[in-house]
C-alpha cells in the first residue's frame, strides 16, 4: 500500500487532505531514491498564486527529498513571455525548466528539448487526454510537459438562481423568468440586475459579473470567450481568427464586433475594480461569493467548492453563454440558429518545458514529472489559486469530485460533463498557436483596451486590431503563419 501524501510541512495545505503517492517513476518514494546534492535546478515560472505558487511548493518538495537547489524566478504574466524569449534568442541557457502559457509554442519549440521516451511511459502521462497530449506537441515531437488543462466555461451561483424569492422579484421586475443564461444578451442582463445590493445577505453588496479584464493579465482570452458565440459559425469551417485561404484577419468582422460591444457593456455589472481585474482578482471575487457569475478558467470555481468555502456546493458549471444571431463570414450575413450557438473555448492553459540548452535535463524532467505525479497532481486540483485544472482521464470521473473533495453529487456531475462535453464539440475555439502569437494577442488586448476605456468606438478598435495583424503576418510570412494555423483549424473543426 504506497504512502499517503499530504502538504502540511509546507504550509497550510493540510486542509486539502491527502493523496496516495502512486507507486512507480516520479513517485514521491522513487525521487526520493534520487540524489542531486551539489546539483541546482534554476526555474522560471508566472507569479503568485496561479502557477507560481505549486512551483515553489513542489521545488521545496523536491529539494527535500533528492538534495538538489531549486531556486524559482517569479514573473507577472505580462513580461513572462520576454523573459522567458529574450535568453532564448541570445542563446543564453537563463533556465532549466519554464512554466508558460502554451498558446507560445509556435515561438518556442525550436528551443525545447523533447520528453524522452521513458517518460512518455509514466502512468500519468500516458493518462493525459489526447486534447492535452496534441497541446504539448509540435510535428511530431512532443516538447511540452503537460502539467495542466484549460478551457472556458459559465459559473455560477445555483442557489441565488434557484431561490423562490429572487424568482419573484426578477419576474416583478422584468417580466422575465430567472434562469441561468443560454446567450451572451442574457447574461449581462442578469449581470447586470444583480449588481450593487445584498442578495448574499451579508450587509455587503455583491455584483453580477467577476470577468479577466487587465489588458496585460490573460483578458484577451476573456474576450474571446465572449466573441466565439457571434463568429464562430457551425456553418463554416476554415478558421476563426483569419479565413486560412486567404490569412485575411477576421477579428474586425461584425461577430467579433459584437462580441465586444457585449463586453463593453457587461462593464456596468462589475465589482469596483472589476474594469482592471486580472485572473487572481477573478478568482477571489467569484470563488470568494462577491459576484453572482464568472467564466474562464476552472480555478474560480474550484476556490468557491474549497472545504472552508461559504458557498461550498452553492455553485454550478454550465457551457459558455452563446447566441441565435452568428455572422457567416462566407454569405457575409447573419446566420439565425434557435437553438444558441455555444461553442467551447479550449484554451492551451499553463505547461512546462525544458531548455534544450540546459546542462541539467535529466533533473529537469524528473522535477516536471515529480511536479506532476498523482498525488501532486490530485492535490493540486483541489487548491483554487493554484491554477491547475483537470486534463488527465481520471479527473473526469465524478465519483473524484464527491469522494476525495466532498462536492455534491449534483455540482460534481454537472462540472466533469460541461469539461468532458467540449472534446467532443465539432465547433470549438482554441488560441491561436502560431510563431508570433504573443504579438497577435497583444495588440488585440490593446485593441479591447481602447474599447473598454470608451477611448474608440468597438469597430475602430478592431479595425485597428486588423490593420496589426496583417502587418504581423508580413512581417513573419504569410506560409509560416498559414501552415501553424492550419493545425489549429483541423482542432477547432474537428471532424467535420
Amino acid at each position: 500500500m504506497a504512502d499517503d501524501i499530504d502538504y502540511t510541512p509546507y504550509g497550510d495545505y493540510g486542509a486539502y487532505g491527502k493523496a496516495a503517492d502512486v507507486p512507480g517513476a516520479c513517485s514521491y518514494a522513487d525521487t526520493d531514491k534520487k540524489d542531486y546534492s551539489g546539483r541546482s535546478l534554476k526555474i522560471i515560472t508566472h507569479a503568485v498564486p496561479v502557477i507560481g505558487e505549486p512551483t515553489d511548493l513542489h521545488a521545496k518538495q523536491f529539494e527535500a527529498l533528492t538534495g538538489a537547489k531549486v531556486d524559482v524566478v517569479h514573473v507577472p504574466f505580462g513580461d513572462l513571455y520576454q523573459r522567458i524569449m529574450i535568453p532564448f534568442q541570445t542563446h543564453q541557457a537563463a533556465y532549466d525548466v519554464m512554466f508558460y502559457a502554451s498558446l507560445w509554442i509556435g515561438d518556442l519549440h525550436n528551443f525545447l528539448a523533447p520528453v524522452p521516451d521513458s517518460y512518455k511511459e509514466v502512468s500519468g502521462l500516458k493518462d493525459v487526454t489526447k486534447n492535452y497530449q496534441d497541446v504539448a506537441t509540435w510535428g511530431d515531437q512532443m516538447v511540452q510537459y503537460p502539467m495542466d488543462g484549460d478551457r472556458h466555461y459559465l459559473k455560477y451561483r445555483a442557489d441565488i438562481f434557484s431561490n423562490p424569492e429572487f424568482q419573484a422579484k426578477f419576474k416583478k421586475d422584468t417580466g422575465k423568468d430567472l434562469a441561468v443564461p443560454t446567450t451572451w444578451e442574457e447574461y449581462n442582463e442578469v449581470a447586470k440586475y444583480f449588481s450593487g445590493w445584498d442578495w448574499a445577505g451579508d450587509g455587503k453588496d455583491h455584483f453580477g459579473s467577476a470577468e479577466v479584464t487587465k489588458r496585460d493579465d490573460l483578458m484577451f482570452s476573456a474576450f474571446i470567450s465572449r466573441v466565439a458565440a457571434f463568429a464562430k459559425n457551425p456553418n463554416v469551417k476554415g478558421g476563426f481568427f483569419f479565413d486560412l485561404a486567404t490569412m485575411e484577419p477576421q477579428v474586425n468582422n461584425p461577430g467579433w464586433v459584437k462580441g465586444l460591444e457585449m463586453f463593453i457593456d457587461a462593464q456596468k455589472s462589475f465589482p469596483p475594480g472589476g474594469a482592471n481585474f486580472g485572473l487572481g482578482d477573478e478568482i477571489f471575487s467569484f470563488g470568494g461569493g462577491q459576484t453572482l457569475m464568472s467564466y474562464s478558467w476552472d480555478d474560480a470555481f474550484i476556490q468557491a467548492q474549497e472545504a472552508k468555502s461559504p458557498i461550498r456546493n452553492k455553485v454550478m458549471a454550465a457551457p459558455l453563454p452563446g447566441s441565435h444571431e452568428v455572422w457567416n463570414r462566407t454569405t457575409k450575413k447573419w446566420d439565425h440558429f434557435d437553438e444558441a450557438n455555444r461553442p467551447p473555448y479550449i484554451t492551451w492553459g499553463w505547461t512546462s518545458a525544458v531548455n534544450k540548452e540546459s546542462k541539467n535535463q535529466d533533473i529537469a524532467f524528473d522535477f516536471l514529472c515529480f511536479f506532476s505525479n498523482e498525488a501532486n497532481a490530485n492535490l493540486d486540483l483541489q487548491i483554487g489559486r493554484f491554477g491547475v485544472n483537470p486534463y488527465r482521464n481520471g479527473h473526469f470521473d465524478a465519483k473524484f469530485w464527491q469522494e476525495k473533495l466532498g462536492w455534491d453529487e449534483k455540482v460534481a456531475t454537472g462540472y466533469v460533463e460541461t469539461l468532458s462535453s467540449m472534446d467532443d464539440s465539432t465547433n470549438r475555439v482554441f488560441d491561436l498557436r502560431v510563431p508570433g502569437v504573443n504579438q497577435f494577442m497583444s495588440t488585440l488586448a490593446n485593441g479591447v483596451a481602447e474599447a473598454m476605456a470608451g477611448q474608440k468606438s468597438a469597430q475602430e478598435a478592431l479595425d485597428g486590431v486588423a490593420a496589426q495583424w496583417r502587418e504581423i503576418v508580413e512581417k513573419i510570412g504569410t506560409d509560416k503563419v498559414r501552415e501553424a494555423y492550419a493545425n489549429v483549424v483541423a482542432l477547432e473543426d474537428n471532424g467535420r
